[in-house]
């Protein structure tokens, strides 16, 4: 299988079960009493839009080079990450909103049942986590690793809503608000959590430095390679699930020019055999006596 076919059988999967979760937080937290966890199913909800984008952007920057976008369509991919993290804040916003609100109002205590559900939805949620994070690993999909991070986010604001819960119950009267305070809570971690989303996102658009351990890879791939003297510049930068790389090779100043095109090539098909995730080279000869 693929990558591109991983990745959006990934994210399919993820859009059912934050779908069934959303159902499951929002009707348990609507007759339980706890705004912590409709705050909860409000953001599952909005887990379910994000992982569409995902799953639009995933498909879009698969699609081949062509005339009008030689690289690719890759870059995409990090456009869809921002648009995901521009609607975690948008929800942590509202949660935060509706927190305040919640906290200025008198309220009943959240039912004791709502503690169950929460215990389950974290285990389920960062198991989704470990599974979807797993997946973006091996497609190298910035929007899959987004899409992880909000299983992940969805477990720690699941386990801020179970703390406040639990201090509401167990604290009796006067403490009511305690779940309300765990929901704002949870949206300042999700404001946190979209930055740490939205950083590496913004380095791949702006063809930031960020790849030192596959520079060292690839170097070590083309120093096997007959013919080659040493490698100078190296650059990498990120499209969608695969790499563009421009490198400097040096080599014996008194070959022909046909030689040194035949070592070039002996390289780049050196590196896309070993690292399959480099879609092109551009290799740059210098000869070694200047």
């Amino acid at each position: 299988m693929s990558n591109k076919q991983t990745a959006i059988g990934t994210t399919y999967w993820s859009i059912l079960g934050n779908v069934l979760l959303a159902l499951c937080k929002f009707v348990a937290g609507y007759f339980g009493n706890s705004y912590a966890l409709i705050a909860d199913a409000i953001e599952s909800a909005g887990d379910v839009f994000s992982s569409f984008l995902v799953l639009l952007g995933l498909k879009y920057s698969s699609r081949p080079a062509d005339e009008n976008h030689p690289y690719g369509h890759g870059k995409a991919e990090a456009l869809v990450t921002f648009a995901v993290v521009g609607f975690l804040v948008v929800s942590a916003t509202v949660i935060a909103y509706e927190s305040i609100e919640h906290i200025r109002t008198p309220h009943k205590v959240p039912e004791t049942f709502t503690l169950y559900v929460l215990a389950a939805i974290v285990v389920i949620k960062e198991v989704f986590y470990r599974f979807v994070s797993k997946k973006s690993d091996e497609t190298n999909s910035s929007s899959l690793k987004a899409d992880a991070w909000h299983h992940r986010s969805d477990a720690i604001t699941s386990a801020l809503a179970f703390i406040g819960i639990s201090i509401a119950i167990f604290m009796g009267p006067g403490y009511e608000t305690a779940d309300d305070w765990a929901a704002l809570l949870a949206s300042s971690v999700i404001v946190y959590n979209a930055w740490l989303i939205f950083r590496p996102a913004l380095g791949e658009i702006l063809d930031e430095h960020l790849y030192d351990d596959m520079i060292v890879r690839i170097r070590q791939i083309a120093a096997t390679v007959k013919g080659v003297i040493d490698t100078e510049k190296c650059h990498v930068r990120k499209t969608g699930m695969t790499y563009f790389v421009d490198l400097h090779l040096t080599v014996n100043g008194q070959i022909t020019v046909a030689e040194g095109h035949d070592i070039a090539h002996r390289v780049k098909d050196a590196l896309q055999l070993e690292i399959p995730e480099i879609a092109d080279v551009l290799i740059h000869i210098e000869p070694d006596d200047l």
